[in-house]
């Protein structure tokens, strides 16, 4: 077996799965430039799912040409990204006994945008107030919702700090993500409007940047080599 300080096999995959589409999806249209930090909590919408109940949350730092996302959760503790918006590249950070890895992808190379999209919107025309902002209103369809779901963007702001959705005409603080475990429900809490301090969109030099591709033949190598019978 492997040791219990080990990230599942399957956690990982999926959670850098979740993490590289939210980081590898575009925007078209420029908006408002924006920098500072905003603060996401995060719910699952079914609360009977053991596997997502943990409180969640996310914040966003921003400089307007790389963010840092930073994802707790119950199960996995602090996750990081850094994407530059700009070279479309990204880096998911993980820390695990296999050592430090920097997660490279280059989405100018890759075809991940051109999947068709299983969401559909629909405008509404009423506003709604939410962390003491005037955001708008969009219906969101998917086939894993029941019905659809209100989501709320601030036409402002450009959407790409929160990059997972192109349609959407603005920066999102109200929206749900459909995932194999359920769906969660993310919603802005606090926008704070300063100057981060640059060393937040750094790599750090004791992470080994390594392809995704690469970091799962090293959690192959390391399944195989604990499942090995003692000598």
């Amino acid at each position: 077996m492997i040791d219990s300080k080990y990230i599942s096999l399957k956690t990982t995959i999926g959670l850098v799965t979740i993490l590289w589409f939210i980081m590898s999806c575009g925007v078209q249209k420029e908006q408002t430039p924006f920098t500072g930090v905003l603060e996401y909590k995060i719910t699952p919408r079914d609360s009977s799912n053991t596997a997502l109940a943990a409180k969640n949350s996310m914040f966003v730092y921003t400089n307007d040409t790389i963010t840092r996302t930073e994802n707790f959760t119950g199960q996995l503790g602090k996750q990081v990204s850094i994407r530059h918006m700009e070279m479309d590249k990204s880096y998911l950070l993980l820390i695990t006994d296999l050592g430090k890895f920097a997660i490279q992808t280059d989405h100018a190379k890759s075809d991940s945008t051109k999947r068709e999209s299983q969401y559909n919107f629909k405008k509404k025309s009423l506003k709604k107030t939410i962390a003491g902002q005037k955001a708008n209103k969009i219906s969101v369809s998917h086939p894993n919702f029941k019905e659809p779901i209100e989501f709320l963007y601030l036409k402002e702001y450009a959407n790409k700090y929160i990059a997972i959705y192109p349609e959407i005409p603005g920066l999102l603080v109200k929206y749900s993500i459909a995932t194999e475990d359920g769906i969660l429900d993310y919603e802005l809490v606090k926008i704070n409007e300063y100057s981060p301090n640059r060393d937040l969109f750094g790599i750090p030099s004791d992470f080994e940047k390594i392809s995704f591709d690469e970091f799962l033949d090293k959690m192959i190598a390391a399944k195989k080599e604990a499942q090995k019978p003692p000598q």
